[in-house]
């Protein structure tokens, strides 16, 4: 037996939870001695752990005891339907941002200031051999495309080869419903495997949280503004130059967003 305050310690849960978790009769002690002493059984340590992973995906407490008691299909297609109310709750999060940051730029100068910490420059890229999975999603969703593009890769025997990337196909950028493709370079030949042209580009990196990416949009159509001579001739891409996989946390993330560009005749 371990008393509440071992108990505690080993579930990375205050005494005062475990003693409202018991109030709700969600989890209480295996016994109680006669001076009021709590003590737990080791065996219920996955049940508090588990309990903490249900709260932390957004479940109240008033539902997680009924969760408990499902079987693991029915518990799995709740947190199906948790992760979609997410997305939602994501997706509401990211437009009232955008407004946030529209109002902030317009109080600070059009965002002159962001605009100056980054560098663009023009680049000449060679031509990439690259598989790719082409949907139209809404932002919340690429993760997924990309999930999808690796497990095709896999089924096919691909391997990457270079940095991935999200091209998009679409004249008009909507968090909504955007027509992309994700790609990853990959060295073999084989059926839907293409060859990207080489090409000049106009191109920064983004440093730091993809929340904030569209600064280096900014940052691009200031630099295409100044250039008169250039024109657009295709779509944007996206390069994770180093992603989720590789950083610590979103702010070592590195993105680098290339604009293809010609000079006008």
């Amino acid at each position: 037996m371990l008393t509440i305050g071992e108990f505690s310690r080993r579930g990375g849960v205050s005494p005062r939870m475990l003693r409202y978790y018991d109030k709700v009769r969600l989890l209480s002690p295996a016994y109680v001695g006669e001076n009021g002493y709590r003590y737990y059984d080791e065996a219920q340590l996955p049940v508090l752990a588990q309990i903490e992973t249900l709260k932390g995906y957004g479940f109240a407490l008033n539902e997680v005891g009924a969760l408990l008691r499902l079987p693991e299909g029915a518990l799995a297609q709740r947190i199906h339907t948790r992760r979609l109310a997410a997305f939602r709750e994501l997706d509401g999060l990211r437009r009232t941002i955008r407004r946030m940051e529209e109002y902030l730029l317009k109080m600070e100068g059009n965002g002159m200031e962001n605009n100056q910490k980054y560098h663009v420059i023009l680049m000449e890229a060679p031509a990439q051999k690259v598989f790719g999975l082409r949907k139209t999603i809404n932002i919340a969703e690429t993760h997924a495309l990309f999930r999808a593009l690796y497990e095709e890769m896999g089924r096919r025997g691909l391997q990457r080869a270079g940095a991935a990337q999200l091209l998009y196909h679409g004249k008009a950028f909507s968090y909504e419903s955007m027509d992309v493709e994700a790609q990853a370079v990959v060295a073999q030949d084989g059926e839907g495997v293409r060859t990207l042209p080489a090409g000049t580009f106009a191109a920064v990196t983004h440093i730091g949280p993809y929340e904030e990416i569209h600064f280096a949009y900014k940052a691009l159509g200031a630099w295409m503004a100044a250039h008169p001579e250039y024109e657009s001739c295709g779509s944007a891409i996206e390069r994770y130059l180093k992603d989720e996989g590789e950083a610590q946390d979103p702010e070592g993330l590195e993105t680098g967003v290339l604009f293809p560009v010609r000079k006008k005749a």
